[in-house]
């Protein structure tokens, strides 16, 4: 830029708000070749219009505001709107008749082995046959589809609430693999009196049930194993379950769940456990929905879920040493465990196995098969008894 000439004045001017006033900051020179009264006028016309401006926004913002608030009370309406109809639904549903009571399995008894109370159910005279439900359910399953009256017409039939299922606590001082699960019913069972008994595992019972066929010491007259899992695989419950079993994150994230969500993911599940077939309507009448949601048995559920991958790595080493009887029976249309790569491949390596593939039937093939499990297990029981080693 050039100097100008000598004497000229040079100004800089500014625009400095000051206490709601606009005034005009001299900071040296900028303009050449211009007097101070046309630097003067210059600055004023600028200051008009930087108040004009600041007006404009003003009445802008003003407006928002005004725009802003309707908004939020229109949101606060709408919540208030929102929370009275759910109050109302509250307490058109509390208002209404109680629904009659649904018929129950009979009641249960609790045997105690080393302070814990389990919870069973025992029904008929003869041989005994241990059933041992799944994860997620209890002991009830087994009689919402009918097995247990229908074998107790021949077999003292003994089912129990596995630990964190059902009736039965699941202390948190003790670390409950299958092992440990199988050590329990063995003790249980001698408790009962019942010798040589038949086992039959539903899912994770299955893990269970070959956990007790692996202790030498424990005679077993056979096995019934459905729709099990017997070899590890990469599956997203189980790697889901891990940060849920962790104690106290794992109770922290269930506190979280309110519990009519426990419920819609309850329902959820059924209906996918027993696909391809519908949940039956006794089914969704009699099972405890309110005990499957509760804390300590979601807790169960993850623990249980996350420790299946290294259940099985510990037991598949001996699945070739097992000296009884198994028949395995599985749906080819189970849409939770794969038959050809669990069930077919077990009974490839077991030394004395049945399977049956039932065709069209879902993971629950104790209720949509109860006849061809029926039959499984009466075939085993016609057999002599497997002989003890040692």
């Amino acid at each position: 830029m050039p100097a100008p000439p000598d004497g000229a004045p040079w100004f800089r001017l500014g625009i400095v708000p000051r206490h709601g006033r606009v005034e005009i900051a001299e900071e040296g020179p900028v303009f050449p070749f211009m007097s101070k009264r046309g630097a003067a006028s210059l600055q004023r016309r600028q200051a008009a219009q930087v108040k004009k401006t600041l007006k404009a926004a003003t009445r802008a913002a003003q407006g928002a505001i005004r725009q802003a608030d309707k908004t939020a009370k229109a949101v606060v309406r709408d919540v208030v709107q929102d929370a009275a109809r759910e109050v109302g639904r509250t307490i058109a549903q509390a208002s209404r008749p109680a629904p009659k009571p649904v018929r129950r399995s009979p009641a249960g008894r609790f045997v105690t082995v080393d302070g814990l109370p389990v919870h069973v159910v025992v029904k008929g005279r003869g041989r005994p046959v241990v059933l041992i439900h799944g994860n997620g359910t209890m002991a009830e399953d087994f009689a919402i589809s009918g097995l247990i009256d229908r074998l107790a017409t021949r077999y003292r039939v003994i089912a129990l609430d596995r630990p964190g299922f059902g009736r039965t606590e699941r202390p948190r001082a003790r670390i409950w693999t299958a092992a440990a699960q199988g050590a329990l019913i063995h003790r249980v069972l001698d408790a009962l009196n019942a010798e040589r008994p038949l086992i039959v595992g539903h899912s994770w019972g299955t893990i269970v049930a070959l956990a007790m066929a692996a202790e030498p010491r424990r005679p077993l007259r056979g096995l019934v194993l459905l729709s099990g899992y017997y070899f590890p695989e990469n599956r997203a419950d189980v790697t889901l379950a891990g940060p849920l079993a962790v104690p106290g994150l794992g109770d922290a994230a269930r506190a979280l769940v309110p519990d009519r969500m426990n419920r819609a993911l309850a329902e959820q599940s059924f209906r996918k456990v027993f696909w391809p077939q519908a949940v039956p309507a006794k089914f969704s009448e009699r099972f405890p929905v309110e005990v499957a949601v509760a804390s300590q048995q979601l807790r169960a559920v993850s623990e249980d879920a996350a420790s299946m991958n290294a259940a099985v790595s510990r037991l598949q080493a001996g699945y070739g040493r097992l000296g009884l009887p198994v028949a395995i029976l599985t749906g080819d249309a189970d849409g939770l465990v794969d038959h050809r790569t669990q069930s077919m491949r077990l009974h490839g390596v077991l030394p004395d196995s049945t399977i049956a593939v039932l065709p069209g039937l879902g993971h629950m093939i104790h209720h949509a098969g109860r006849a061809k499990v029926e039959a499984a297990i009466d075939a085993l029981m016609a057999r002599g008894l497997p002989r003890v080693e040692g």
